[in-house]
């Protein structure tokens, strides 16, 4: 997981110098160079507009489709779309007009806020067309798309994490209550079912889950051929912790109640301040499994770090489930494969705790 975080961390780097470059380069242009750039982008301007009127009249169609305004009424919509955005092209290309005279009178060096009409690329995170795996690079003058039906959210789950054991209550884990955790991080996107109602949302996409063990009683895991058991450790231990992390993808149908929020060319369904049900599971591999253990030895601190397979299962799969109030959801998971394979004994992790699915 760090190491995915570092590569995540220098990818913005390196495209956040290479932007900061970018607008270094066009500050420091003589003035030749900046009149040009904003002929370019005239050009630019007119795109622009004409992109957003015709969004507005695809928009308007589809209201005249479906019957929400009469012929008449689409007719004159459409003509006020058109006046506006002429006149947006109009006082656009005069402040950049403005700018190339203020250029042409001074000399190079004269700086000018002329970048602030150029395309602007940003990273966000956010549920807007463009999206890929969670990162949009936006052109913030863009219009929306009528009718979005897949939007994107981040997730992240945390809670307490244990084993139902084969033959045995819970109460009889031989694992720790609370300090046996999980940790998950992941991206989902949800698409609408129904074209006319937002009630049924398929969701679905990747996760990083990562479930801690803690054993009771001083006891260690061990790794026997083919069999891993739990086993006194010779000195008091501090700290006893098996970690499991698993690349997932999870699948899930989700159930609930939406506002519609019509606007003039778009409109979308909002799940804010409502109740909702997701059912489902997922599916994935083991990536890595560690042992950390904890102790004393001689007076002196020991931490040591045990990276093996310790027989866990490679192809993991389960079932979950959450119950959400808005963005809080109460969150249950149950890995219907085993955490260890060919056991005499068969143990299946499950994990109850919070969610956060945010858009």
């Amino acid at each position: 997981m760090q190491t995915i975080t570092k590569y995540l961390a220098l990818f913005v780097l390196c495209v956040s110098m290479q932007l900061i470059h970018a607008q270094d380069t066009i500050q420091n242009a003589n003035n030749k160079d900046k009149i040009a750039t904003l002929e370019t982008v005239k050009e630019e301007i007119k795109n622009q507009e004409r992109e957003f009127l015709k969004a507005e009249v695809e928009a308007i169609n589809i209201r005249l489709d479906n019957g929400d305004i009469t012929s008449e009424q689409a007719e004159n919509l459409k003509k006020e779309a058109a006046k506006k955005r002429a006149l947006n092209i109009e006082n656009r290309i005069a402040i950049i007009d403005n700018k190339i005279a203020l250029l042409k009178r001074n000399d190079d060096g004269y700086i000018t806020n002329e970048d602030e009409e150029v395309s602007k690329i940003g990273f966000s995170i956010g549920n807007e067309e463009g999206s890929f795996v969670g990162i949009n690079i936006n052109n913030k003058n863009k219009p929306r798309k009528y009718d979005l039906r897949t939007t994107s959210d981040f997730v992240l789950a945390f809670g307490l994490n244990n084993a139902i054991i084969d033959g045995e209550n819970l109460d009889d884990s031989p694992y720790k209550f609370g300090g046996s955790r999980f940790f998950e991080i992941g991206w989902a996107w949800k698409t609408r079912v129904f074209k006319e109602s937002n009630f049924v949302r398929f969701k679905y996409g990747y996760s990083f889950q990562i479930n801690g063990l803690k054993p009771d009683d001083n006891q260690y895991f061990v790794q026997q051929g083919d069999q891993t058991v739990l086993q006194e450790f010779p000195e008091n231990l501090k700290k006893s912790k098996l970690t499991i992390t698993n690349l997932v993808f999870p699948v899930h149908f989700e159930f609930g109640p939406s506002k519609r929020i019509d606007k003039d060319t778009y409109f979308r369904y909002s799940t804010d301040n409502k109740f909702k049900i997701g059912l489902g599971g997922y599916a994935g591999f083991n990536i890595g499994t560690r042992q950390k253990l904890k102790y004393e030895l001689d007076g002196e601190r020991v931490k040591d770090k045990q990276k093996r397979g310790f027989n866990t299962t490679n192809l993991v799969y389960g079932l979950s489930g959450y119950v959400a109030f808005d963005e809080v959801a109460l969150y249950v998971k149950y890995d219907l494969s085993p955490i260890f394979k060919d056991q005499m004994v068969e143990q299946n992790n499950i994990s109850i705790g919070v969610r956060f699915d945010m858009d």
